[in-house]
């Protein structure tokens, strides 16, 4: 079994609209609260952060599923919306809705966009990040296949 081990280092100078960052490897940056929620919305927020990370998660799965069954792959894109309730005070990050974009090559067979309409779902099951949510966030997809 091999385990993996990530490392982040975050600064935060005072109160709740402060702005703070964050340091993980490649990634560096100002976080903030959102302007949404009152806050200053500098730099990025965990509301972001999470959608960045299910988002990268599943295409990154997708891609790499594409790949190993050989499909004649054209291009592909992604969007992603993640809804958060604010009820009573509380906040809970409610549903992710991934909106992949998939498009074959000119000579891709029939038996190919079934395949692909298979992995556009197993990769959301697949990924690790999806799984990390599974129970806590809804995810939803709405894919383009062409």
């Amino acid at each position: 079994m091999a385990e993996h081990h990530f490392q982040l280092k975050a600064d935060w100078p005072g109160g709740r609209n402060s702005t703070g960052s964050i340091e993980a490897g490649n990634l560096q940056t100002k976080v903030s609260i959102p302007p949404e929620m009152d806050g200053p919305g500098i730099g990025t927020n965990p509301d972001e952060m999470l959608l960045g990370a299910a988002a990268t998660c599943y295409l990154i799965t997708l891609a790499a599923m594409i790949e190993r069954t050989k499909l004649p792959l054209k291009e592909m894109g992604l969007e992603s919306e993640g809804i958060v309730d604010v009820t009573n005070g509380i906040i809970t990050y409610k549903k992710i809705i991934h909106k992949p974009t998939v498009a074959l090559q000119e000579n891709a067979a029939e038996t190919d966009y079934k395949k692909l309409h298979k992995l556009v779902e197993k990769a959301e099951t697949s990924c690790m990040i999806s799984r990390a949510l599974k129970g806590n966030v809804e995810i939803e997809l709405q894919a383009d296949i062409t």
